[in-house]
């Protein structure tokens, strides 16, 4: 998938992605507090962090963030969200190239946008980055494919109608290439339970925030509405679905 396609695919989605993208859950920096000594005075250094999800969390936790991100419509919601707070900065750079200066932070963190990295070309860059005896932490939102019955719906679904649905999908590591991407550097890894309660405007915000759902005018755009919702009419209970994650947060420092 070219350069332009990974930083550029979430342009016209940014809408969208403010209001229905998941936000992470508080154990994950608690893990991280409690279990790798991760404390509120660490710098951090929130790469690709699109709208500032991933930003929002460290802050709440008392960090100093800068958020890099080369897409200026989510680097602006970002900040038109975040910039209020005068720990909070946000830069033009890219994952293999931040802009950073040497040893500047304590914490490296990569969220959603980790699968889109050139993944060995960050290496060197983020080790440039860290202060000595800093951290790199990759976490993101693993949406569950099986277990009920609106899941298992809107995974055929995804299959249906996502137009690069399959190769999007496979781009995400499973813990054997998180283990073998950090080596003899990774320090720890956990998994923790996370969701969102939907009615049907925000499952269908939530599903048009993904790169891969055919925008307006294209053919397969009105029958993918169209099956989401018979999908919520045969599966939610009481106006709402419940949009299962597995939070994944992998941390140390790759070698």
């Amino acid at each position: 998938m070219n350069d332009l396609a990974s930083t550029e695919r979430f342009t016209d989605r940014v809408a969208d992605y403010v209001r229905y993208r998941p936000d992470y859950p508080p154990a994950l920096t608690e893990w991280l507090r409690d279990q790798h000594g991760i404390t509120p005075s660490w710098k951090v250094a929130d790469i690709g962090a699109g709208t500032g999800i991933s930003s929002k969390l460290f802050l709440d936790a008392g960090h100093e963030v800068t958020a890099v991100e080369p897409n200026a419509a989510m680097r602006e919601a970002a900040v038109a969200w975040l910039g209020g707070n005068p720990r909070f900065s946000a830069v033009d750079g890219r994952a293999e190239a931040t802009t950073l200066a040497d040893a500047s932070v304590d914490l490296v963190c990569a969220a959603q946008a980790f699968h889109w990295f050139d993944q060995q070309a960050v290496k060197p860059e983020w080790r440039r980055i860290l202060r000595p005896g800093g951290l790199v932490a990759v976490y993101w939102n693993s949406r569950r494919l099986t277990g009920s019955a609106f899941l298992e719906g809107y995974e055929q679904l995804l299959l249906d109608y996502g137009l690069d649905y399959s190769s999007v999908s496979e781009r995400y590591g499973d813990d054997a290439h998180m283990r073998r991407w950090f080596g003899s550097g990774l320090r720890g890894m956990a998994y923790f339970d996370h969701g969102q309660r939907l009615d049907f405007d925000a499952l269908r915000g939530r599903l048009l925030s993904s790169s891969y759902a055919p925008r307006a005018g294209h053919p397969e755009h009105a029958p993918m509405l169209q099956a989401l919702e018979r999908l919520f009419a045969d599966t939610a209970r009481d106006g709402f679905i419940d949009f299962d994650y597995d939070t994944r947060v992998f941390v140390g420092v790759p070698d």
